[in-house]
């Protein structure tokens, strides 16, 4: 194969890894959250969930999930699902197993009936989705 075609392909290739990498970049660093509104909200749910109400601590989890699911979704993480948006992420949270708990804990929450949460489980659900928050820059 002729050397200037192989330098050709070769420069195409670097030419669209560093547009990938600058379109990426540029989406992330861009972004900016409005801080206060994660912040109040967030701390509605932490106000909330409340020892002596059990249902608190379901709800606390629930809108939670949806909190953190919609700044992955503002930042324009892809995936039509929060799993799939999980999937994603790559390296933006600092705990992704422990979000990944979290999450599985709301789904059970929504799709099984029986499935029952405690104050100390919903206490430990709530920091992972606030520490994703903070991981994200939204809060």
């Amino acid at each position: 194969m002729d050397t200037s075609l192989i330098f050709l392909l070769l420069s195409i290739l670097i030419v669209g890894v560093l547009v990938f990498i600058a379109v990426n970049i540029s989406i992330n660093k861009n972004h900016k959250f409005d801080r206060e509104k994660y912040q109040t909200k967030f701390l509605k749910l932490e106000n909330g969930l409340s020892r002596d109400n059990p249902a608190s601590f379901s709800v606390s989890i629930i809108e939670a999930d949806k909190l953190l699911d919609r700044a992955m979704m503002e930042l324009g993480i892809s995936g039509n699902t929060m799993g799939d948006r999980l999937k994603n992420s790559g390296t933006r949270f600092s705990q992704l197993n422990s979000v990944w708990y979290a999450h599985k804990t709301r789904n059970q929450i929504a799709h099984e009936p029986d499935f029952q949460v405690d104050y100390n489980k919903a206490r430990h659900a709530l920091a992972t989705y606030k520490q994703a928050l903070k991981d994200l820059g939204a809060i």
